[in-house]
Protein backbone atom coordinates (compact mmCIF):
# COMPACT_ATOMS: atom_id res chain seq x y z
CA UNK A 1 0.00 0.00 0.00
CA UNK A 2 1.53 3.63 -1.28
CA UNK A 3 1.80 6.18 1.35
CA UNK A 4 0.29 9.67 0.14
CA UNK A 5 1.61 13.01 1.15
CA UNK A 6 -0.86 16.00 1.49
CA UNK A 7 0.01 19.25 0.89
CA UNK A 8 -1.31 22.90 0.40
CA UNK A 9 0.44 25.24 -1.36
CA UNK A 10 -0.05 29.33 -0.84
CA UNK A 11 0.90 31.34 -3.74
CA UNK A 12 1.83 34.96 -2.67
CA UNK A 13 2.87 38.26 -4.43
CA UNK A 14 6.73 37.05 -3.84
CA UNK A 15 6.61 32.84 -4.22
CA UNK A 16 4.77 29.90 -3.50
CA UNK A 17 4.53 28.31 0.19
CA UNK A 18 4.51 24.78 0.22
CA UNK A 19 3.00 22.99 3.49
CA UNK A 20 3.16 19.35 4.03
CA UNK A 21 0.19 18.36 5.92
CA UNK A 22 -0.09 16.49 9.39
CA UNK A 23 -3.25 14.45 8.73
CA UNK A 24 -1.91 11.76 11.52
CA UNK A 25 -1.74 14.46 13.52
CA UNK A 26 -5.13 16.46 12.85
CA UNK A 27 -7.38 14.75 10.63
CA UNK A 28 -10.43 16.61 10.91
CA UNK A 29 -8.53 19.71 10.53
CA UNK A 30 -6.48 18.80 7.80
CA UNK A 31 -9.59 17.87 5.91
CA UNK A 32 -11.02 21.21 6.77
CA UNK A 33 -8.49 23.31 5.52
CA UNK A 34 -7.82 21.51 2.17
CA UNK A 35 -11.49 21.75 1.39
CA UNK A 36 -11.40 25.19 1.92
CA UNK A 37 -8.46 25.43 -0.18
CA UNK A 38 -9.41 23.59 -2.76
CA UNK A 39 -12.75 25.99 -2.42
CA UNK A 40 -11.23 28.84 -2.82
CA UNK A 41 -12.00 29.88 0.62
CA UNK A 42 -8.69 31.48 0.80
CA UNK A 43 -7.83 32.75 -2.30
CA UNK A 44 -7.39 36.72 -1.75
CA UNK A 45 -7.07 36.00 2.06
CA UNK A 46 -4.88 38.92 4.48
CA UNK A 47 -2.48 37.81 6.62
CA UNK A 48 -4.51 40.09 9.15
CA UNK A 49 -2.28 39.55 12.20
CA UNK A 50 1.67 39.36 11.66
CA UNK A 51 3.88 39.91 14.90
CA UNK A 52 7.61 39.90 14.05
CA UNK A 53 9.74 36.99 15.68
CA UNK A 54 6.21 35.24 16.69
CA UNK A 55 3.50 34.61 13.82
CA UNK A 56 1.55 34.88 10.50
CA UNK A 57 -2.13 34.50 10.99
CA UNK A 58 -4.80 34.25 8.08
CA UNK A 59 -7.52 31.84 7.26
CA UNK A 60 -10.34 34.54 7.63
CA UNK A 61 -11.91 34.03 3.94
CA UNK A 62 -15.36 35.35 5.29
CA UNK A 63 -14.63 38.76 6.85
CA UNK A 64 -10.49 39.21 6.00
CA UNK A 65 -10.32 40.59 9.49
CA UNK A 66 -9.73 37.90 12.26
CA UNK A 67 -13.58 37.83 13.15
CA UNK A 68 -14.64 35.28 11.01
CA UNK A 69 -14.82 32.20 9.70
CA UNK A 70 -16.34 29.12 7.59
CA UNK A 71 -19.92 28.64 7.33
CA UNK A 72 -18.52 24.72 8.89
CA UNK A 73 -19.18 24.00 12.02
CA UNK A 74 -16.41 24.83 14.65
CA UNK A 75 -13.97 21.51 14.80
CA UNK A 76 -12.84 19.88 18.15
CA UNK A 77 -9.43 20.18 19.28
CA UNK A 78 -6.99 17.63 17.78
CA UNK A 79 -3.77 18.51 20.02
CA UNK A 80 -0.95 16.51 19.78
CA UNK A 81 3.01 16.73 21.29
CA UNK A 82 3.92 18.16 18.08
CA UNK A 83 5.79 21.29 19.05
CA UNK A 84 5.72 24.92 17.23
CA UNK A 85 8.58 25.69 15.37
CA UNK A 86 9.46 27.59 12.90
CA UNK A 87 7.39 26.74 9.79
CA UNK A 88 4.77 25.11 11.86
CA UNK A 89 1.51 25.75 10.59
CA UNK A 90 -1.61 25.48 13.67
CA UNK A 91 -5.20 26.37 13.83
CA UNK A 92 -6.22 29.72 15.58
CA UNK A 93 -9.02 29.69 17.73
CA UNK A 94 -11.19 31.88 20.25
CA UNK A 95 -10.61 30.70 24.07
CA UNK A 96 -13.00 28.12 23.47
CA UNK A 97 -10.29 25.03 22.48
CA UNK A 98 -13.00 23.59 20.25
CA UNK A 99 -13.33 26.16 18.01
CA UNK A 100 -11.05 26.44 15.78
CA UNK A 101 -12.66 26.77 12.28
CA UNK A 102 -10.90 28.36 9.63
CA UNK A 103 -7.75 30.37 10.47
CA UNK A 104 -4.47 29.22 10.58
CA UNK A 105 -1.09 30.56 11.27
CA UNK A 106 2.54 29.86 10.88
CA UNK A 107 5.35 30.00 13.29
CA UNK A 108 8.39 32.51 12.72
CA UNK A 109 10.32 30.48 15.70
CA UNK A 110 10.13 28.10 18.63
CA UNK A 111 7.05 29.02 21.01
CA UNK A 112 6.44 26.49 23.29
CA UNK A 113 3.94 28.21 25.37
CA UNK A 114 1.52 27.16 22.27
CA UNK A 115 2.36 23.09 22.58
CA UNK A 116 -0.33 20.87 23.36
CA UNK A 117 -2.46 24.45 23.25
CA UNK A 118 -3.48 24.90 19.40
CA UNK A 119 -3.88 22.25 16.97
CA UNK A 120 -0.78 21.38 14.34
CA UNK A 121 -1.72 20.88 10.91
CA UNK A 122 1.53 20.80 9.30
CA UNK A 123 5.03 22.73 8.07
CA UNK A 124 5.99 24.96 5.93
CA UNK A 125 8.31 22.95 3.42
CA UNK A 126 9.45 25.34 1.32
CA UNK A 127 9.18 28.99 0.76
CA UNK A 128 9.50 29.89 4.48
CA UNK A 129 11.63 32.95 3.32
CA UNK A 130 8.01 34.21 2.08
CA UNK A 131 6.48 34.46 5.08
CA UNK A 132 9.15 35.80 7.04
CA UNK A 133 8.47 38.79 3.60
CA UNK A 134 4.72 39.21 4.63
CA UNK A 135 4.21 42.61 6.10
CA UNK A 136 4.18 42.94 9.95
CA UNK A 137 1.51 44.24 12.32
CA UNK A 138 2.90 47.47 13.83
CA UNK A 139 1.54 46.97 17.49
CA UNK A 140 1.57 44.48 20.33
CA UNK A 141 -1.59 43.17 18.52
CA UNK A 142 -0.11 42.48 15.39
CA UNK A 143 -3.22 43.51 13.44
CA UNK A 144 -1.61 44.84 9.99
CA UNK A 145 -3.24 47.44 8.33
CA UNK A 146 -3.00 47.27 4.34
CA UNK A 147 -2.12 43.51 4.84
CA UNK A 148 -0.42 41.13 2.35
CA UNK A 149 -2.48 38.59 0.89
CA UNK A 150 -2.54 34.71 -0.25
CA UNK A 151 -3.16 34.93 -3.47
CA UNK A 152 -4.49 31.56 -4.25
CA UNK A 153 -4.20 28.23 -2.17
CA UNK A 154 -5.07 24.74 -3.23
CA UNK A 155 -3.85 21.39 -2.09
CA UNK A 156 -2.28 18.29 -3.93
CA UNK A 157 -1.92 15.16 -2.91
CA UNK A 158 1.33 12.69 -4.03
CA UNK A 159 1.40 9.29 -3.99
CA UNK A 160 5.04 7.83 -2.34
Amino acid sequence: MSKSTKKMILKLKSGEVTIDLSPHLAPNHVERVMMLADEGFYNNCPFHRVIDQFMAQTGDGSNHNGTGGSSYPDLKQEFSDEPHVRGTVSMARAQNVDSANSQFFICYDKTPHLDRQYTVIGKVTSGMDYIDAVKKGTDHSGVVQDPDYIEEAWTITEDA
